[in-house]
């Protein structure tokens, strides 16, 4: 550009000259001769701002908010390229927890004859009821230590999307170190929102005790019922959603604590809960339908065996065996897709209301200008 503010005429300068629209012909010039259109050197780009939609992208998912098919695509990514601290940190946990009713369940029937018809009256024995509680008890226990196991699968995937967003992969000990400092933050949130659901359930139940000791008749109970169940399954959703959604990696990605996770959670969701809902629906729909898939076969064979005439003594220890199978393989891809998902759903709402998107460029070494 010259002193005078004007452009330069093409041609001029030792760069090659920018490309221009094709002219008109000169005045007197046929119709039919045009110019020749002009070709630009190879490798040249036109100026201008870039084509909608781009992003900066240093990792599995673009640094602006994210849409479904963005959300998906990232998860997979995530999943994929972060195996162990995702899925192997899943399988790990339900497979020490679910070992723990095999191994009990097993020695119990060694020890206890646990089939139903070995004693002459066809009546179980005291002995084969205590072995049947056992079996029962440990089968509940693993499940309840599966449960806790996997909340802090759940903290660990959040920092693992986290680090995604920036290009960072994390294995099983890193993700694990991440968490550190958090560990009993996460277990103490997740009790106070059980603690919390329990609380409103209890509430709702409690409501109808007057209904059904003052109503002589059915219609009150029917149209109260009627009534009733639609608003409280509005306001869980509502629940699930404005509370208890999105509090875990608030806590895990931010310096809080856990009120102020729930509170975080809360104010994220704010004007966002029917796009954070669907969501959310979406995927739990989509998880469970295919955990079910990969788990039934194996429930379908452990119940097969027994239909097969496996031995009666062996009938509770096969049950036990195949529902525990049942649970790792699901636990396997149930929890770290959920847990995924809810995290870029969480980086999604703060790109979209924090510029979060700016920070995690200035993380992953972009220069924001």
């Amino acid at each position: 550009m010259s002193g005078h503010g004007e452009f330069p005429p093409p041609g001029a300068g030792a760069g090659a000259p920018e490309p221009t629209q094709p002219r008109y012909p000169a005045p007197g010039q046929p119709q039919g001769a045009w110019p020749a259109p002009y070709q630009p050197p190879p490798g040249w780009r036109p100026p201008g701002p870039a084509p909608m939609g781009a992003a900066h992208k240093p990792g599995a998912l673009p640094l602006r908010p994210l849409g479904l098919s963005d959300m998906y695509d990232a998860t997979f990514k995530i999943i994929r390229f972060n195996p162990k601290a995702t899925v192997g940190s899943a399988v790990l946990v339900a497979a020490v927890s679910m070992a723990i009713p095999v191994l009990i369940t097993g020695g119990l029937s060694l020890a206890v004859d646990l089939s139903f018809d070995a004693s002459s009256s066809g009546e179980p024995t005291a002995a084969q009821l205590a072995g049947l509680i056992g079996a029962g008890g440990s089968l509940l226990l693993g499940t309840f230590l599966q449960s806790i196991g996997l909340i802090l699968v759940t903290g660990m995937i959040a920092r693992v999307c986290a680090a995604a967003a920036i290009g960072r992969r994390l294995g099983l000990v890193e993700a694990w170190g991440e968490t550190r400092g958090k560990r009993w933050r996460l277990v103490g949130l997740t009790l106070l929102l059980a603690l919390l659901l329990m609380l409103v359930v209890g509430a709702y139940a409690a409501t109808w005790v007057p209904v059904v000791l003052l109503s002589d008749q059915a219609w009150p109970i029917v149209l109260y019922g009627l009534v009733s169940v639609p608003l409280f399954l509005a306001f869980m959703c509502w629940f699930w959603i404005r509370v208890y959604y999105l509090p875990v990696p608030a806590l895990m990605l931010e310096d809080v604590g856990i009120l102020v996770a729930i509170g975080r959670g809360f104010t994220l969701t704010r004007r966002q809960f029917w796009r954070t809902f669907g969501i959310a629906l979406l995927t739990v729909i989509v998880a469970q339908v295919a955990g079910s898939m990969l788990s039934m076969p194996i429930s379908f064979l452990g119940q097969g065996a027994l239909a097969a005439g496996a031995p009666s003594e062996s009938a509770i220890f096969l049950l036990v065996l195949s529902q525990a199978a049942s649970s790792v393989v699901a636990a396997a891809f149930v929890s770290p897709f959920t847990a995924t998902m809810t995290s870029l759903q969480y980086l999604d709402q703060r790109m979209r209301k924090e510029a979060y998107d700016v920070e995690l460029m200035t993380r992953a070494g972009i220069r924001v200008t």
